[in-house]
C-alpha cells in the first residue's frame, strides 16, 4: 500500500466537514417534516416562495436549532475550505493538518451541542476554539503565499 502524499491528508479534514454539513441537511429535513406533520401543515398549501427562518415561531426551536447549525456550516467553513485549498496547493505542514482536523472537530461537537442542547457559553466556546484553529490556517496560508 502506497503512502498518500500530505496535501492529501490537508484536504481530508475539509471532505469530513463537507460530508458532515450533509448529514446536518438531512437531519434538518427530518426534523423539519417530522415538526411539520406534528403541527397538521400540508407543505403543499404553502404560499410560494417560502424560506427557513419563514419557520421561526412555528417549528418548535429544538427543530429550529438544527436549521441554524446548518445555515452557520454554510457561513464560516466556507473560508475553511478556501484556507485548505491554499495550504494544499502551497505545501501544508503536519501542525496545518492537525489544525484542519480540530477546526472540523470542533465544528462538529459545535453541531451536536447546538442541534440538540444549545446553550450558548459552550456554544460560543466552541466556536471561538475553532475560530481560532481557522485564524491559524489563515495566517500559516498568507505566510505561504506572500
Amino acid at each position: 500500500m502506497q503512502a498518500q502524499p500530505i496535501q492529501l491528508h490537508m484536504l481530508a479534514p475539509a471532505a469530513v466537514l463537507v460530508f458532515w454539513s450533509l448529514v446536518m441537511l438531512a437531519w434538518l429535513a427530518r426534523a423539519r417534516f417530522a415538526a411539520m406533520a406534528g403541527l397538521g401543515r400540508d407543505l403543499s398549501k404553502a404560499p410560494p416562495g417560502g424560506r427557513g427562518q419563514n419557520l421561526e415561531g412555528i417549528m418548535p426551536d429544538r427543530v429550529m436549532w438544527k436549521s441554524h447549525n446548518y445555515t452557520h456550516l454554510m457561513e464560516q467553513p466556507t473560508l475553511f475550505y478556501a484556507v485548505v485549498l491554499i495550504l494544499t496547493l502551497a505545501g501544508p505542514a503536519p501542525t496545518d493538518i492537525a489544525l484542519a482536523w480540530a477546526y472540523t472537530s470542533l465544528r462538529v461537537i459545535h453541531s451536536l451541542w447546538q442541534a440538540t442542547v444549545n446553550t450558548i457559553p459552550v456554544r460560543f466556546t466552541l466556536f471561538i476554539l475553532s475560530s481560532a484553529c481557522l485564524a491559524s490556517l489563515a495566517v500559516r496560508a498568507l505566510i505561504l503565499t506572500l
